[in-house]
C-alpha cells in the first residue's frame, strides 16, 4: 500500500479507503444486532481484515447508512484502534444539538470513544453551508467535541456546485473534503486545486460507481481502456494526480479489493501507461462527437437555477456525450433518471418540458447555441426512462 499525506491533518492516508456500505447488511434501515444475519456480519469482518491485511486502516462510514456503524462497530472491537483511521459523517441539521445527539448515535454504535475524521454529510447548497457553519451552529459542535476528544478532524462532503465546494474550502474552517473528480467528470478540479492551496485533505467519492459503474462497464470502455480494465485505468488517472490522496472503495466483498490493488505497481508508470489510452479516448468522443462539440460544448452554458425549468442543460449534455462517445447508455441513463428525484445533490431538471421553455436568451454565450435545443431533444429521448425509479 502507498500513502499520502492527506492535507493538514498530517495522517498518512492510504491512497484506498475502505467505504462502508456495500458489505453491510441494509444502506437505509436499521436493525438490531440480532436480527442481521450472520453470514452477512461474517462477510463484513472478511471484507474489513482484507482491507487491513493490504494496508487499507481507513474505514468511512456514516449516520444514514442503515447498519453500517453498527456492523462496523462489532468489528471494531477486536481491532487494535491506534491502527485505524475512523471516519463518520452526519448530515448538517438546523438544531446544531440535533448534530450532536446524531454523532453520539454513531459514537455509540462504533464503540469508540473518538473518531479520527468527522465530516458534515452534504454541505451541497447555501442553506446547507449556513446550517453548517453560522453562529452556533454544527461547525461549533465539532470543536466542542474535539475539545472533549471526541474528535480529531474536521471535513465537508459535498455534491453541490464547483463554485460552492470553493466557498466552503474558501472559509478555512475545514481539514479536508470528500468531493467528486475521476476520468468522466473533472468539473471540480479547480475545488480540488483549492483544497490544496488550503492544505486539506482530498478524498474522491464513489470512483468507481458515480464514476462511470465501472464495475460493468460497456465493451467499447473495455476496448479503448485496454490493457488495463475500466476500473483500474480511472484508478490510475486518479491517482496519477498529486493534489489526490485517497480513493473510496466500496467493497462488497474481501475480493473487490484485488482489481484496484494492481494500480500499486503501475504508478511510477502512469504517464506511460496512460498517456496512449487517453489518446484513444479522447479521439473516439472527437470521431462520435465531433472536434469543436468536445472542445467546447460546455462554454457559456447556464446554470439550472438560470434556466428556465431549472432544466439542468450540462448534466444532460455530459450525459448525453458519454453514451454516444462511450457507449456507457447505462450509466447515463440512471444519471439522467435520477434528476427526476429532486436529490440536492443532483439537482434541477431533466429535457422532459423543454418544448415550453425559449432557451435562446439563456444559450448566447454558447458557441453551439444554434444546436444546443435539438440535441437536448434528442438527449431525453436516449436518456429517458418513463416511470423509472432511481436510487442516489
Amino acid at each position: 500500500m502507498q500513502y499520502r499525506r492527506f492535507g493538514r491533518t498530517g495522517i498518512p492516508m492510504p491512497i484506498f479507503s475502505c467505504g462502508g456500505v456495500r458489505f453491510i447488511y441494509d444502506e437505509f434501515k436499521e436493525y438490531p444486532q440480532e436480527l442481521i444475519p450472520q453470514d452477512n456480519q461474517k462477510n463484513a469482518e472478511a471484507t474489513i481484515h482484507r482491507s487491513l491485511e493490504v494496508g487499507i486502516n481507513h474505514l468511512e462510514t456514516a449516520r444514514i447508512y442503515g447498519t453500517s456503524e453498527m456492523q462496523l462497530g462489532a468489528i471494531l472491537s477486536e481491532l487494535s484502534r491506534q491502527e485505524l483511521i475512523i471516519q463518520t459523517k452526519v448530515m448538517p441539521q438546523s438544531d446544531p444539538q440535533q448534530f450532536r445527539h446524531l454523532f453520539e448515535q454513531s459514537l455509540a454504535y462504533l464503540g469508540l470513544d473518538y473518531v479520527d475524521l468527522l465530516t458534515i454529510h452534504g454541505i451541497n447548497n447555501e442553506q446547507q453551508l449556513n446550517d453548517s457553519i453560522c453562529f452556533q451552529g454544527c461547525l461549533d459542535v465539532i470543536k466542542q467535541l474535539q475539545r472533549e476528544g471526541k474528535v480529531r478532524f474536521r471535513g465537508f462532503s459535498t455534491h453541490g456546485p464547483t463554485n460552492l465546494i470553493i466557498k466552503t474550502i474558501e472559509t478555512d474552517q475545514f481539514d479536508y473534503v470528500n468531493l467528486h473528480w475521476y476520468y468522466i467528470n473533472q468539473f471540480n478540479w479547480s475545488a480540488i486545486e483549492t483544497a490544496n492551496y488550503y492544505d486539506l485533505g482530498v478524498f474522491i467519492i464513489s470512483p468507481c460507481d458515480k464514476g462511470g459503474m465501472l464495475y460493468k462497464p460497456p465493451q467499447k470502455l473495455v476496448d479503448l481502456c485496454y490493457p488495463l480494465s475500466p476500473m483500474l485505468f480511472n484508478d490510475l488517472f486518479c491517482l496519477s494526480h498529486p493534489q489526490i490522496h485517497t480513493l473510496s472503495l466500496g467493497a462488497a466483498q474481501p475480493s473487490d479489493f484485488d482489481e484496484h490493488l494492481k494500480v500499486i505497481g503501475l504508478l511510477e508508470q502512469a504517464d506511460e501507461i496512460l498517456t496512449p489510452i487517453l489518446n484513444r479516448l479522447q479521439t473516439e468522443a472527437i470521431s462520435s462527437l465531433g472536434k469543436d462539440w468536445v472542445n467546447s460544448w460546455y462554454v457559456g452554458l447556464p446554470s439550472y437555477q438560470e434556466t428556465p425549468g431549472k432544466i439542468n442543460i450540462p448534466i444532460i449534455l455530459w450525459l448525453r456525450n458519454l453514451a454516444v462517445a462511450y457507449d456507457m447508455l447505462e450509466y447515463a441513463q440512471k444519471r439522467y433518471n435520477h434528476l427526476k428525484t429532486k436529490d440536492p445533490w443532483f439537482p434541477g431538471n431533466t429535457a422532459e418540458e423543454l418544448s415550453k421553455f425559449d432557451l435562446e436568451p439563456y444559450l448566447k454565450n454558447s458557441p453551439h447555441q444554434d444546436t444546443i435545443h435539438k440535441v437536448l431533444e434528442e438527449a431525453h429521448q436516449l436518456l429517458n426512462i418513463p416511470n423509472e425509479k432511481t436510487s442516489s
